[in-house]
């Protein structure tokens, strides 16, 4: 049998057709991507680094902190290899701002939707990255979120696409806040009946830098342990050329602190929150709540024969903590050459109008609007307060603080083991009439609760984020707020209460910006609404670390039966260690 062969003058013909069909697409402007398989293989691990000058274990991720940055474009696969390496310690890894549809046992959220990874294990994330944006990824173990094992998430549009907005460049920095104490002694203090607040944190670090003046620490620290002459803690410098237009990407992973971030000289355009583009802003300052991320555009048009100082301070707290430092670093001068000029001061960190302010003018961009459900088909009002519940403090939620199951919700849910958690229902409010959210209440009437809220699986669901005064007098704290699985229409802020009745008639409906994370502020309330159009189990909760640990956080089931088969991997803890395949 021989092998068919087209004739020289119909391979031709062929070809021009071909060239002819690729031009036709050029025109109409249809990209030609494929998507692709981004693979990483990390090793999780303590190791002794010295981030501010001051020596400790910290978590990395390939002997780095920050981990290293994932790309990607949009509708890639990403598959990440973790070998869990820190011997004593279980771990999983959230993957902050991506929605998981159809991997919701990918969420990273042990005890939600996985068993922990155990010490010695290598656990396969795989998933897909739906959307265009900036993300992160972060322990959801513990506290280990603190201890460094954290990075950035970058998602670029595909081949041919562009953004609305023009840049020549385009970088990432995460701010963070750091501890000297390890997570163990954090969390023993948070739980013992002999309350022990975690403090403010003893530096700022500005992409996993800083610089603690240790003669001048709380106490005289020895050399062995706090050294400024360490080049692991020489500020971070971002080198940039003048004349150009620069995309930060900017991320927030603090432990506590809410942070302004501002560069020396220069205004900063928002253009992104997210993953989804705003409607262009300028600020001097950006305030930035744990998990949360922004574009800005900085135009580096400034004097070129010096550098300029990137600060990041303290707001919303009376923090002691000395403000972050950063290089702006205008090439080609070096890039540690400090700037002449002392660092700009941070704005006042009592001022809750600039703050309150700023989420007010985060608008979706004209032309990306997506416009919510004009009602929705359910209400749950969170009481965010402060409870002793048998002789411990815990952060809770309508009176009632969360405790986790020892058998994931997802497994349990999908293999029908609803005795492993409380099958009441939490509550959906509070005593709205009586309770007065700006004094100190004496909250020794909390409880705690491992019940979840079921949603109806397409229907829409607002949120009433109301904050009110803590267990100490005339504090009221800003929690940010973050949902996994999911992105949220962000309605509307008020100050005080909310009120049911004609607070709903003020909602933006026209242009607001999805987001995954927000800030509910002091005294005040946030209001969202989402669809329940994501089969899975989804954590919703306080961002921040020790309010996480105290039990700030709710659970949302929607669709569950429309989940495919778990995989055995996440298995293996709780009632389902007879589940995972060997």
């Amino acid at each position: 049998m021989r092998d068919y062969q087209l004739p020289p003058s119909k391979c031709i013909a062929m070809m021009k057709l071909l060239a002819f069909c690729l031009f036709i697409i050029s025109l109409i402007n249809i990209p030609i991507a494929e998507a692709r398989i981004r693979h990483y293989k990390w090793e999780v691990k303590y190791e002794y680094r010295s981030p501010d000058c001051y020596k400790k274990l910290v978590i990395t991720i390939n002997g780095r902190t920050p981990g290293p940055t994932i790309f990607a474009q949009q509708n890639d696969t990403v598959i990440v290899e973790v070998k869990n390496n820190l011997l004593t310690e279980n771990t999983a890894i959230h993957w902050h701002g991506i929605r998981q549809i159809g991997t919701p046992w990918f969420d990273g959220t042990e005890g939600v939707t996985q068993c922990p990874v155990l010490p010695g294990d290598t656990f396969v994330y795989k998933f897909v990255v739906d959307r265009p944006g900036t993300y992160l990824y972060h322990a959801h173990y513990g506290m280990q979120r603190e201890a460094g094992l954290y990075g950035s998430i970058r998602v670029a549009l595909p081949d041919g696409q562009s953004e609305p907005f023009a840049y020549d460049y385009d970088r990432s920095i995460i701010l963070n806040d750091w501890y000297h104490k390890s997570t163990y002694e954090q969390a023993a203090g948070l739980s013992s009946t002999d309350f022990q607040w975690v403090g403010e944190p003893q530096s700022l670090l500005i992409h996993g830098k800083g610089r603690l003046n240790c003669s001048t620490a709380n106490s005289p620290l020895k050399a062995d342990v706090c050294n400024n002459t360490n080049p692991e803690c020489s500020l971070y410098s971002m080198t940039v050329v003048p004349g150009k237009t620069y995309r930060l990407r900017i991320g927030s992973l603090t432990a506590l602190s809410a942070l302004s971030f501002q560069i020396e000289g220069h205004n900063m355009t928002v253009v992104e929150a997210d993953g989804h583009y705003v409607e262009p802003f300028v600020v001097k300052n950006l305030f930035i709540y744990s998990g949360e991320t922004y574009s800005v555009l900085v135009k580096t048009d400034k004097d070129p024969s010096r550098n300029y100082w990137a600060t990041t301070n303290v707001v919303s707290r009376n923090s002691t903590t000395p403000p972050g430092l950063a290089i702006f670093n205008y090439y080609p001068n070096h890039p540690r050459r400090s700037p002449p000029t002392f660092p700009p001061p941070g704005p006042l960190w009592n001022d809750v109008d600039s703050r309150f302010n700023q989420s007010l003018a985060i608008k979706a961009r004209k032309g990306h609007i997506h416009s919510p459900p004009a009602t929705s088909d359910r209400v749950i009002v969170l009481l965010n307060t402060q409870n002793e519940v048998n002789g411990t403090r815990r952060w809770s939620v309508n009176d009632v603080s969360f405790n986790l199951p020892h058998t994931p919700y997802l497994i349990a849910l999908k293999e029908n083991l609803l005795h492993t958690f409380s099958q009441t229902p939490p509550p959906e409010g509070y005593d709205f009439a009586n309770y007065n959210i700006s004094i100190e209440q004496e909250d020794n009437n909390g409880t705690t609760s491992d019940a979840i809220y079921r949603l109806q699986f397409d229907s829409t669901v607002d949120i009433i984020l109301q904050n009110a005064n803590s267990m100490v007098a005339e504090v009221s704290e800003t929690h940010p707020w973050h949902l996994h699985g999911h992105d949220f229409w962000v309605l509307g802020y008020g100050r005080g209460k909310f009120d049911r009745i004609n607070d709903p008639k003020k909602y933006n409906l026209v242009d607001p910006i999805m987001k995954n994370t927000v800030p509910v502020h002091p005294y005040g309330w946030t209001a969202l609404r989402f669809k329940a159009d994501n089969p899975g189990v989804w954590a919703f909760h306080c961002h921040i670390e020790s309010h996480f640990f105290m039990g700030m956080r709710v659970t949302f089931e929607e669709g569950i039966e429309r989940v495919g088969k778990l995989p055995s991997s996440i298995m293996g803890c709780g009632e389902t260690k007879h589940f995972r395949e060997p």
